[in-house]
């Protein structure tokens, strides 16, 4: 396929082959995000309903703190606190249930403004990726040769796969992530007991010599691999 605006970010994505493709696309997505509406569009009408009315999932509010700009996390969480705290505590219904508040509240806890925006970012760039995977014979051997698929964007691939792909290119195309997956676990697999053994008195100081990279760091890849986000901290 010839490149476009559509295929070059696509191919960025997949080019490094390290890690999770679609980890990498979500993390781009979710860098712009968190950039834009910290900057300019936190004052923006539009932005700021939508940020009062959903909110920020956890995972969202410590990528907004990372920014350096209290400020602007400030003003939003301080709108949306308001408009929470009116709009649900403080609103009076003579009719409601006893519970309705409560279901309100919860209902917030479920909504995140960067969530809704990286999901209609990714499911946009891989309308792209269905597309260079049948029709560009390069692309599709570099999605070939991606060290692996996380479980839960695996499972995302294959369900967004049944209206994009014809049948027969569906099948090859879960055969690949398939036997990606199944390679990376099995090496995953082995690191990680490798890592269970070397506790063993017997293997005592064969932990911390430098070949054994893949294994201290084989419980993070573990975790990143079944979760799609690598862990903080030890």
């Amino acid at each position: 396929m010839r490149e476009s605006i559509l295929t070059i970010p696509v191919n960025e994505v997949f080019e490094p082959k390290e890690g999770c493709p679609i980890c990498r696309m979500r993390d781009t997505v979710e860098q712009h995000i968190c950039e834009y509406i910290m900057g300019a569009a936190m004052m923006e009408p539009d932005v700021r309903i939508e940020t009062n009315k959903l909110g920020f999932c956890f995972t969202h509010y410590g990528q907004l703190m990372k920014q350096n700009n209290r400020l602007s996390l400030g003003l939003m969480l301080n709108s949306h606190l308001e408009e929470m705290r009116t709009d649900i505590f403080e609103k009076k219904g003579l009719f409601a249930a006893k519970d309705a508040k409560a279901k309100k509240a919860a209902a917030i806890t479920e909504t995140c403004f960067v969530c809704s925006k990286v999901q209609w970012g990714i499911d946009h760039m891989l309308e792209t990726v269905f597309t260079m995977y049948v029709k560009d014979g390069k692309f599709k051997n570099l999605f070939k040769n991606q060290e692996f698929f996380c479980v839960p964007h695996y499972h995302y691939l294959v369900e967004k796969s049944a209206d994009k792909l014809s049948k027969a290119d569906r099948a090859d195309f879960i055969k690949t992530m398939d036997e990606i997956i199944i390679n990376y676990a099995k090496t995953l697999n082995s690191d990680v007991n490798d890592f269970c053994n070397s506790f063993d008195y017997r293997n005592a100081g064969k932990l911390h010599s430098a070949e054994m990279e893949h294994v201290r760091n084989s419980v993070e890849r573990a975790v990143t691999f079944l979760t799609s986000r690598k862990p903080e901290g030890k």
